[in-house]
């Protein structure tokens, strides 16, 4: 069993590759880090997922695992995803093709399967366009 922090009891490393003891302030003044070597990886987030599961919090597991999906969708892509999970900002069949491309093009089920509910609900409450 993986304990938590991690980052104390694992190698972690960035989405760019970037240890964790090579990410320091001076690091960062010299010019050596960039903004994409902050950026967690979708390995720390599937790690951090096993050990909420491991410590009886299955809730947080699939939120971590829905985080590590979403590592591998464009930044400007989520932006305009959260824009249209907002309540008014979309009709459902607009919600259910967003779901079907996080599904097929970014591999991204559980986030697909989170958007295709939201629309379902969104319908019941009217608050589709």
């Amino acid at each position: 069993m993986t304990k938590y922090p991690i980052g104390e009891h694992m190698d972690v490393v960035s989405k760019t590759g970037k240890r964790q003891s090579e990410i320091t302030v001076d690091a960062i003044k010299r010019g050596e880090i960039s903004p994409e070597d902050i950026k967690i990886s979708q390995e720390t987030l599937i790690q951090q997922g096993k050990v909420a599961r491991e410590n009886g919090r299955p809730h947080l597991g699939q939120n971590f695992e829905r985080a590590a999906e979403l590592t591998s969708i464009p930044d400007e892509m989520l932006l305009e995803i959260y824009g249209k999970l907002r309540p008014h900002r979309s009709t459902k069949d607009e919600l259910l093709q967003i779901a079907d491309s996080l599904k097929s093009r970014y591999n991204a089920p559980l986030t697909a399967k989170l958007v295709s509910d939201a629309a379902a609900v969104y319908e019941k409450r009217g608050v589709l366009v």
